[in-house]
């Protein structure tokens, strides 16, 4: 996972899932299960929305990691009986993943006039540039670094 953005900003097969239809992993228990079925060795890219993108591919041992850190931050933050909050273009086989931030969900009619980002993407192919209207708030910015050093200076647990 690099950060220096030295190759193009955009790409068209990425912005054309991230603005699809996507499905709603509405439950817990079918969060779990999408969780399980996901291959961390198929090429994800990490991306926290607000930070340099990654140019290159998390290897394995860094996705399941994410996984494991995400799904805490989301049980821990997202104060409802169900899920909701992570997307995705396809339940069984996802080239992306969307999973928005429970402290900034924006309004759930879609009534406002800016689009709120999901404050962190997984992709299979390399995300466009995404600029959020809001400001990132240091306390997940620092989650993000947090997860960044601990992959860069070690094994995940």
């Amino acid at each position: 996972m690099s950060s220096p953005q030295t190759q193009q900003a955009s790409n068209p097969e990425f912005d054309a899932l991230f603005n699809g239809t996507l499905f709603s992993l509405l439950t817990w228990q079918q969060l779990d299960e999408f969780w399980q079925r996901l291959d961390p060795a198929g090429g994800w890219y990490l991306y926290a929305v607000g930070e340099p993108r990654p140019l290159e591919a998390a290897d394995a041992e860094h996705v399941v990691a994410f996984i494991r850190a995400i799904d805490a931050l989301l049980r821990r933050e997202h104060h409802e009986d169900y899920c909701g909050i992570v997307y995705t273009d396809d339940l069984e086989r996802p080239r992306l993943i969307k999973i928005y931030d429970p402290n900034h969900l924006g309004t759930s009619c879609g009534s406002s006039p800016s689009r709120i980002l999901p404050g962190w993407v997984m992709s299979r192919m390399p995300p466009s540039d995404l600029t959020p209207v809001h400001v990132v708030p240091q306390s997940r910015r620092r989650w993000w670094q947090g997860f960044l050093d601990l992959i860069r200076g070690g094994s995940p647990r």
